[in-house]
Parts: structure tokens; sequence; C-alpha cells
């Protein structure tokens, strides 16, 4: 893949799509502030979930500011996709390493989750003391209807471009059938995607350098991942080592610790496939909140910006605002959410860090490519099934559940249908399809009017 744009996708005006003539060149990665910018601004519009997430990412990254071409964007996917924790923050922490190595991980992981993770703080904090947040609700009616749009479109554009053969078709047919009526897990779809990729689509694949490494890089590859490795697992558990000496072992800030940092390595297939086991130890064995708060919480992460495992902040909050001692409630509220997003997202952030070199070198194998084509393929389909879960979930006040053995299958209730949300949707979509709006003014667009609903009664 070349990464060329297709004639429709070119913009106008400031963050056009520029010509082929003026494109970023690739090899030459852009200035670490313009870096910055991007993901900070990616942070703040990442709203809707990993589908909507790195649908915005996409359009960003490979569409407007040329940073990375189609293949290797989607090759990173795919390799996150393989990894524990949420795979759009993961997504970010390789672009960031692709254009800036460490600093730009560092720095692309951190912003794209540092502003839904303050504003979480801030609504955790707000929740406790004062109870549901009623303007909140309103402010973010709107925002998933303008993601809606976005998802689509990126699924139109991922579809378009990775689905060049029949055998991929196949793959993300039977992979969205799988996913979207089963509950078979995902890693075992992607080892399936993966397998059938190498059988079906290798002919298309030939290695684009020379397959061989000399001994010497891998003796320096060698020390590098066990340089990181060690930093890293330093990183990691030096707040916890240093909040049992001081605080004592069976301290509520170490239990979150530990708890969390559990999680954060069993996290395969996104945030929903863990969800129901954190609210149980949440609730159930810790205590640190009731049900109805763990589902209001749940609400506020659904609608704030940034990975949906960011309601483990919520959780870490309340734990630590109901269990304040030594400190008061705000400090030890505070306390806790850090720590629940430092051992949440620092692993993430540290499998890239150890991963990204091997992504760079799958291109030079045609097996291995060939196997991430079929992955590829197979996440066209888990893009459409998150999709359908969205919109489902957005456009219908009701979704029935049905569960019979292997049989998992969401449908909406036709007649809860939700016209006000139904029809922003149409909005954001005629703004971002026709008169090709940007990503900030159509969700900007789209929360203005369903806030406006929302707080006039219409919806």
């Amino acid at each position: 893949m070349t990464g060329a744009s297709d004639p429709a996708d070119r913009r106008q005006g400031p963050g056009a799509i520029q010509s082929p003539a003026d494109r970023h060149d690739m090899a030459a990665p852009p200035p670490f502030r313009e870096l910055v910018a991007a993901f900070a601004k990616i942070g703040c519009l990442s709203f809707g979930g990993p589908a909507g997430q790195i649908a915005l990412m996409h359009r960003i990254v490979v569409d407007e500011k040329r940073w990375l071409d189609e293949k290797r964007y989607l090759d990173a996917l795919n390799f996150c996709m393989l990894l524990p924790g949420p795979e759009a923050q993961q997504l970010a922490t390789f672009c960031g390493w692709h254009l800036h190595r460490t600093a730009g991980a560092l720095a692309a992981g951190l912003l794209f989750v540092l502003p839904g993770a303050l504003l979480m703080l801030a609504l955790a904090w707000a929740y406790a003391a004062f109870g549901r947040l009623a303007a909140v609700e309103a402010l973010f009616y709107g925002v998933k209807a303008g993601v809606l749009a976005i998802v689509v479109e990126a699924l139109i554009r991922v579809g378009r471009r990775a689905l060049k053969a029949p055998a991929a078709w196949t793959i993300a047919a039977a992979a969205f059938v799988v996913l979207f009526l089963t509950a078979i897990p995902y890693p075992a779809v992607v080892v399936a995607a993966g397998l059938a990729g190498a059988a079906l689509l290798r002919g298309g694949h030939r290695p684009a350098t020379r397959t061989g490494a000399d001994p010497v890089d891998w003796i320096r590859a060698v020390r590098r991942t066990a340089l990181v490795a060690a930093i890293g697992a330093l990183a990691w558990g030096g707040p916890i080592l240093l909040a049992g000496l001081t605080l004592g072992p069976d301290h509520v800030l170490v239990a979150v610790a530990g708890f969390f940092s559990k999680l954060a390595v069993v996290t395969f297939g996104g945030a929903y496939a863990v969800l129901a086991y954190m609210a149980d130890a949440a609730v159930t064995t810790h205590g640190w909140l009731t049900a109805g708060e763990m589902l209001d919480g749940l609400g506020l992460a659904e609608t704030t910006p940034g990975p949906l495992i960011l309601v483990t902040q919520f959780v870490g909050f309340l734990a630590g605002w109901r269990h304040p001692a030594p400190f008061d409630a705000v400090a030890m509220g505070l306390l806790a959410a850090a720590m629940t997003s430092w051992v949440t997202f620092t692993p993430s952030i540290l499998w890239i860090l150890l991963g990204a070199p091997l992504v760079e070198r799958i291109g030079r194998v045609p097996a291995l490519s060939a196997a991430l084509a079929g992955i590829t393929a197979a996440v066209v389909g888990v893009i459409l099934k998150l999709s359908l879960w969205f919109a489902f979930h957005i456009l219908f006040r009701e979704v029935t559940a049905i569960r019979h053995g292997w049989l998992t299958l969401d449908l909406p209730v036709p007649l809860s249908l939700d016209p006000v949300a139904a029809l922003l949707a149409l909005v954001a979509a005629f703004v971002l399809f026709r008169r090709r709006w940007s990503v900030a003014a159509t969700v900007g667009l789209t929360a203005a009017l369903g806030f406006a609903a929302r707080m006039s009664g219409l919806a």
C-alpha cells in the first residue's frame, strides 16, 4: 500500500489532504511539537470507544498528516489487537514510536489518554460529591452521534484499502459473523484469521527487503529489549512498592494497584471483555462502590474521550474516597485514581516499546506479512461488528441480548428508536461526507445540538 488517497478523500482549507507533490515525506518525521499537538487533539476528540478512536486516528495520522502509510498503520493495528490492554492507546503509542521512537511513543501514548483521564477524574470527584450529573450527560449525548458517522467513514476507507482479494473478503465476513453471533473469544478469531491469511494470501506478499539480519543486530536487539523490560518493570512496579512500604500491604492504595495491574495483563479483546469481571470484583469482592455506581461510571466512560477502560479511574477514585486514611477523601481519591491509571496504561506503553521493532520487520517475511494481511481483513469485520454495536446503543434506547450456548446476539428493539439521536447521526453524516467538515467541527455541531435537545426535553 502506498497510502494514496482517493479523490473523494481530499479536503479543502487548513489541514487539507495535500496533493502528492505536497505530502509529507514519510521517511522524515514531523517536528516533535507537531506530533504533540496532533495527539493532544486526538486525545480530546477520541470519543466512541475503540472503533471511533481507531477511525479518528486513521483520519488524522494516515489521511491528513500522511505520517504513516495504510499498510504500516494496519500492521500496527493488527499487532496491538494481539496485546492485552486498550488497543487504540497502544496504536497511538506505536504511531508516536514510529515517528520519534521512545519520546514519541511516550508523548503519543500519554496524550491519547490524558485529556479523558483528567475529565474522568473531575467527573468522578463531582459524582462523589454531588451525585449524577445531568448536564454532563446532556453535553455528551450528541457527541456519540457524531462519532458514529466517523466510525462509518473509517469502516468504508479501511475496507476499501484492506479487502483487495476475494480471500480477504471471505476472512472479513467470517470474522464478522463469528464475533457478531457467537461468544468465541476475540484472540481465537485473530489466530484463525492469521492462519487463514498465511495460507490464502501469501502469494500476494513478497519480502520488501532482505529477510535475514546481521547477528550483531540481534545482539543489540536482545540488549535493548532487556533494558526496556527492566526500566518498564521498575516504572510499573515502583509506585506499588512505595505505597506498600509507606502505607502497609493492606492499604486500599496497594489493593487498587494490585487489582488493576492484574487486570492490565488480562484485558485481551478490549475493555468489554473484562468489564463483568472488573465490576463483580470491585462491587462484590472489594466493596469499593455499588452496582448502580458502577453502571454510572461506565456511562461516564462511554461518553467521555479516551479508552473505555478509563472507567477504572472512576472505580479507583471512589475506592480512595471511601477509604481515605491517612489522608482526606479528596487526596486519597486523587492518589487512588492516579495509581489506577498508572498501573493500567504503563504496561500498554511498555508492550509497544518492546514489540514495535517487530512490527517494522514483519513486512520482510512473506508468511508473517500474509498472516497480518489476514488479520487486517478480520479487523474490518471487527470494526463492522463494533460499528453495529455502537449504532444499536446510540440510536435505540433498548437493546435485547440473546444468549444460548455459544450464540450471543445483541439486537435493538425497533420501537425504542431514539429519533433525535437518529437525526443527529444523519446531520453528522451529511456534514462529514457531503460538506467535508473536519472531525472537530462535526463532533462540535452534534454536541451542541444534542445538548440543546436534552436540556430542552426533546430527547
